[in-house]
Order: C-alpha cells, then structure tokens, then sequence
C-alpha cells in the first residue's frame, strides 16, 4: 500500500478466511509437548471481518462475540502489538473483530485473524517485513497462523511452520457444518494416542508426495483425521454429521482440525445448494456453503 494508502483513508475492512484440513495425520510428539503433524490444508470462502480504525490513541481490539475476548489475550492483539514492536513504533489504531467463523469449530477463526492484522499491517506500512518474517512472527503466535500468511492450499509439516505450495485442488465446494458445541484444540490432543495409528509409516512413503496427496482428494478414496478417531469417542454427533453429509451428496466428509466442524465436498454447485436448504430446515445445525479458495 505504501504513504499514499497511508493519507488516503484511516477506515479498513478486511476479510479473514476460514480454512479446513483436507487430511491431518499425527506424525509425532516433541519434547516440549507440541505434536508434529502433515496436512492438507486449504482456505474457504467463509470469513470474519477486522476493521481497523486509524488515529486512536493506543491500540485497542473489540469482539462483538462472548467467547472471544477483548483485551490483550486476543490473537488478534498479539499480532498487532507484535507487529508494532517489530516496526518499533506505537499503534494508534483500534481493531473492530465481527466473527463469522464458529468458534472452537477446527477452522483456524483465530489463527486467520492474526494472519490477516499481519498481512495488513504489513502492506499498510510499506511492506517492512518479507513473508519468511511474517511466518516467523506468526508462528510465535500459533501453530496455524504462518499457513493463513501463506495464503494458498499447502501441505503442512512440523508444527504448522513448514509449508509447501499444493496446486492439485480443482473447483470444489465445502458445506461447513457447526454442530453448536466447540473443542479446544489441547482437549483433542490431550487424549491422542499415537499408537492408535500408523502415521508414521504413511508419512515415511508417502510425505509430500503430490501423487499420492491428489489420490485422497478422489472421490473413490476416503479422507482421513487422525484426530476425528479420539473426537468421535466423545461426541458422537460428530460421526451422524459425516453420514448425514454423505447421505445428502457429498463425495466425501470430514471432521476438520481438531473439531467441531464437519464438511462435506461437493463439485457441483446445485448440489451444495440442495443440501445446504435441506440442513438448514432440518438439522438445527450451523450450516454454511463455501468455495475452497485454490
């Protein structure tokens, strides 16, 4: 954007995206108790807005929703200040956060919105900082965040640091179920057994294999989280959402990221539409249709 952004409006509306886990397999645990995983992930057209509001007189962040707080422990502050302390001056801005996004649901709500005060601040201000910088900082942040900087379809290794640009996904659509009930994501891990899989040995033949990542996405094949297993223990709706998705024309359905959330993929339009009315006169569901963003 540079100066002339700069004088040209202290208003900004900006658009956060959601995103799913088209696989997630745990690979592994480190020391200091994060988990080690490779996914496929990519954004959807479902999204929270930030509006930024320049000239205050310190930074300052609001949330129009009750499990989302306003003060400092906001993602959304923390990137902000972040950002300021990096650039080495003070943020005269106020941050306005309208959420969309279900919270709690595996579709990264949080993580997009420190991505995207990044992102904006970033350009706001000239660019002071490369994209490697950006992920670092974002990743400091959280586990998701450097994938929502990347801001393409990626496959995802390490903690979430580490990604590599996947170009295999085609037009397809996502019809985003909430069931009305959030998951934290350390409840999803806290209880994960490593042994209840065999990611390791799928990760050793098949990581980063563009291939064999393609072949998940075919309809004949079935989507895998590791995550789901455990989650479905516990709640089970979980699993009568899957089977309601499919029975209702999705190719194929999924819990994603941790949980809640379950989608179904659908390559023709019409189809979501359908499906979409039928969940929302029936269910009682949180039902949204979006495009992947590929």
């Amino acid at each position: 954007m540079g100066e002339a952004a700069i004088i040209k409006s202290l208003n900004y509306k900006i658009l956060s995206p959601a995103k799913i886990n088209l696989f997630l397999h745990i690979t592994g645990k480190r020391r200091n108790g994060y988990h080690t995983l490779i996914s496929l992930m990519c954004g959807v057209g479902l999204y929270d807005i930030l509006f930024f509001s320049f000239g205050a007189e310190k930074l300052r962040i609001f949330s129009d929703h009750p499990l989302v707080p306003d003060d400092e422990t906001n993602l959304v502050f923390l990137a902000a200040e972040l950002f300021m302390t990096r650039l080495g001056q003070a943020g005269n801005f106020e941050i306005r956060l309208e959420k969309k996004i279900p919270v709690g649901a595996g579709l990264g709500g949080g993580s997009s919105n420190a991505a995207s005060v990044l992102l904006f601040l970033n350009q706001y201000y000239g660019s002071p900082f490369a994209l490697d910088d950006l992920i670092s900082m974002g990743a400091s942040i959280g586990s998701d965040v450097p994938f929502f900087i990347f801001q393409k379809p990626a496959i995802v290794t390490g903690t979430g640091e580490k990604l590599i640009a996947y170009n295999g996904i085609g037009q397809i659509y996502a019809l985003i179920i909430y069931p009305g009930f959030s998951i934290t994501t350390s409840m999803s891990y806290k209880d994960f057994d490593l042994g209840l899989t065999n990611s390791k040995k799928k990760v050793k033949n098949d990581t980063l294999n563009c291939h064999t990542i393609k072949s998940l996405l075919d309809p004949r094949t079935e989507l895998v989280n590791d995550l789901e297993r455990v989650t479905l223990l516990k709640y089970p709706e979980i699993g009568h959402i899957k089977n309601a998705l499919l029975a209702n024309g999705a190719a194929k359905a999924l819990m994603t990221g941790s949980g809640s959330a379950v989608f179904g993929l659908f390559s023709d339009f019409d189809a979501i539409k359908k499906a979409k009315h039928h969940f929302l006169k029936c269910s009682g569901w949180q039902v949204f249709a979006a495009q992947l963003l590929v």
